[in-house]
C-alpha cells in the first residue's frame, strides 16, 4: 500500500488474510509512505516480483497518469487506487467503485433505484458517482459545502451520464431531499454532517463512509428511523476484493477477509457479504 499517511490502514489485514487463505505463503503486503511524486518514482524502481500496488491518497491521480493501461471507470473517476504489473508497464483501475456498490448492495440491501443524494465532492464522491451509474441511478443531487469546489465531481458525473444538480449543503432542504431519493451517500469527514443528522434521518438507504468513531450521529439517526446502513468498513472490504483478484488472478476469499477485518476492528459493524 502506497500513500501518506498509511500507518493506520487496514488494507494489510485484508490482503494478508487473503494471501494466507489462498496459500500464497511467500506473498507480502507492505505499507510504503510516499506522496504523489514518490509514487511515480517508486513505480519506476520496483522489480518484476512486485505484482501490484494499492494506492491511497495523495497518489491516486498520479497512479492514473503513470499507467500505460487504464479502465474506463478509472478515467471516469479521474483517479486509480489499483496498479497491476503488465509486461509493458502498469495497468490502473479504481476498485473504490466496487467498494461503494458492494457496500450498498451487501450491507444496506440496495437493489434498485433511480435517484440519489451525495454529500461532498472530493475523491470518494467521484467514486460514488461512478458507482451510482453502475447501480442504475440516473439522477443525483450533489450537496456540498462550497459549490465552486464541485467541478471535478461534476466532470465525473458527466462522464458516466448522470443528471446532476448542485446545492449548497447548508441551504438545501435536507429532510425533503433525503426522504425523496432512493439512496444517500455521505463522503464528508467526521463531524462535518453531525449538525444535519436529524434532517437526514429519513434516508431509506445510507452509506456513511466514516467508520471511526462509529456509530456516527448520522448513522444513528437513520437507523433509529428504520433506514438501512452501510459503512466505510463495508466499502473498504469490498474494494479490497477486486484488488486481491487483480493481483492474484484468484477469486477473493471473502469470508476470510471479512473475518480478519472484523477481528481487527472489534466487530464494530456486521460486515455482511
Amino acid at each position: 500500500m502506497v500513500g501518506s499517511p498509511v500507518g493506520h490502514s487496514l488494507s494489510p489485514v485484508l490482503h494478508g488474510a487473503a494471501y494466507t487463505a489462498l496459500d500464497l505463503e511467500h506473498w507480502t503486503y507492505e505499507r510504503i509512505e510516499r506522496d504523489a511524486d514518490g509514487l511515480t518514482e517508486l513505480a519506476g524502481e520496483l522489480g518484476p516480483e512486485w505484482v501490484g500496488l494499492s494506492v491511497t491518497m495523495p497518489g491516486k491521480r498520479a497512479a492514473l497518469e503513470l499507467a500505460s493501461e487504464v479502465t474506463d471507470r478509472a478515467v471516469a473517476v479521474g483517479a486509480a487506487n489499483t496498479l497491476v504489473r503488465r509486461p509493458g508497464g502498469w495497468a490502473a483501475d479504481c476498485t473504490d467503485v466496487d467498494g461503494v456498490t458492494g457496500a450498498l448492495r451487501s450491507a444496506a440491501g440496495f437493489s434498485s433505484g433511480h435517484s440519489g443524494l451525495l454529500l461532498g465532492a472530493g475523491g470518494t464522491a467521484a467514486a460514488a458517482l461512478a458507482a451510482f451509474a453502475e447501480l442504475g441511478i440516473g439522477e443525483v443531487t450533489l450537496a456540498v459545502r462550497e459549490p465552486a469546489r464541485a467541478a471535478e465531481a461534476l466532470q465525473t458525473a458527466e462522464r458516466v451520464g448522470l443528471r446532476t444538480r448542485t446545492e449548497r449543503l447548508d441551504s438545501l432542504d435536507l429532510a425533503r431531499a433525503s426522504s425523496s431519493v432512493d439512496v444517500v451517500v455521505s463522503t464528508l469527514p467526521a463531524g462535518a454532517v453531525d449538525v444535519h443528522a436529524r434532517e437526514l434521518a429519513g434516508a431509506a438507504c445510507l452509506l456513511d463512509v466514516i467508520y471511526h468513531p462509529w456509530p456516527t450521529p448520522l448513522a444513528t439517526a437513520v437507523q433509529q428511523a428504520g433506514g438501512r446502513l452501510a459503512t466505510g468498513l463495508d466499502m473498504l472490504l469490498h474494494q479490497a476484493f477486486g484488488q486481491v483478484e487483480q493481483f492474484t488472478g484468484c477469486a477473493a476469499p471473502r469470508e476470510a477477509m471479512r473475518d480478519a477485518m472484523s477481528a481487527a476492528t472489534g466487530a464494530v459493524v456486521p460486515l455482511p457479504l
